[in-house]
């Protein structure tokens, strides 16, 4: 694993081996940044279910202000934190320990611009964290959702499909909160 886009190009994201991780592949990271790459500057990203962490991690190199990652298991933890200290990112990187529905519903509102959903598909979790999603997002907040090829979620109202691609055991999509514009660019401002 390594971060492939910005200041921390080409850096090795040392992963444990944990059952169910399934980091999100070169590939896909390429595409979803190429789409979010207008929106990227002085974002606040959100990456549930971080796992390696290359998500957000990707985010900030590229040029988001920061990122709060979410983790629950304590190998990937300990990496994300160490990864971190290493690059010199504790004042932009946040490493939450524990769940991340649980992380939803007690953590102080963050007003997320781009959120990265990417739970262990097996849990089926897309679901409660639509539901405890909103309080933590800012008014043009765009989601970014990877799922199991041919069995994307269905998302609340509110939601406008972006852009769509997958490979062929995973679907990925990012959507854009329904107050942004209709227009085509990602820096699209709320609707009156």
């Amino acid at each position: 694993m390594r971060i492939i886009g910005g200041r921390w190009r080409n850096t090795r994201l040392q992963v444990p081996q944990v059952q169910g991780l399934r980091p999100t592949s070169d590939r896909v990271r390429e595409t979803l940044f190429n789409w979010l790459m207008p929106k990227l500057p002085g974002a606040r990203v959100l990456d549930l279910f971080a796992g390696s962490g290359a998500l957000g991690l990707e985010a900030v190199s590229r040029g988001a202000a920061s990122a709060q990652l979410v983790e629950r298991d304590p190998a990937l933890v300990a990496a994300l934190r160490g990864v971190v200290e290493r690059l010199g990112a504790q004042a932009q990187v946040q490493v939450a320990a524990g769940d991340a529905l649980r992380w939803l519903e007690t953590a102080p509102p963050m007003q997320a611009d781009i959120v990265f959903v990417d739970p262990p598909f097996a849990a089926g979790l897309w679901a409660p964290v639509f539901e405890l999603l909103p309080r933590h997002l800012a008014e043009g907040a765009w989601l970014y959702v990877e799922a199991p090829a041919a069995a994307m979620p269905q998302l609340p109202p509110g939601w406008q499909p972006y852009r769509e691609g997958g490979t062929r055991d995973v679907a990925h999509a990012l959507y854009r909160r329904a107050t942004a514009t209709l227009r085509g660019d990602l820096n699209a401002t709320p609707s009156a």
